[in-house]
């Protein structure tokens, strides 16, 4: 599929993503972070962090995917540099009020 987007839009012209539920979270966004791809991971999707280890936290996830990908020489962007790539305001430019 990446070298399919890849002919028709160009490998610069799109953002693509990889999430994984169950077991092969982590396999599954490593080699999407590997090929250029932004991951996701958290509880939501799996609820470990290694074979038969419990997650303590989505946070937990996150360092170690960071970590593996960093090791591999990728670096991770910031909250400020995810919101730029994903077009987002940011919560200082919003105005959510309570409920009416």
């Amino acid at each position: 599929m990446k070298r399919t987007a890849d002919r028709l839009f160009g490998a610069a012209n799109f953002q693509w993503s990889v999430l994984a539920a169950g077991r092969h979270q982590m396999p599954f966004v490593t080699q999407a972070g590997l090929l250029g791809g932004n991951v996701r991971v958290g509880l939501e999707d799996s609820l470990f962090i290694e074979r038969g280890k419990l997650a303590e936290s989505n946070a937990q996830q996150v360092h170690k995917i960071k970590r593996i990908l960093a090791e591999m020489g990728h670096e991770a962007a910031t909250p400020a540099e995810a919101r730029v790539m994903l077009g987002l305001k940011g919560k200082q430019h919003v105005s959510y009020g309570p409920p009416p």
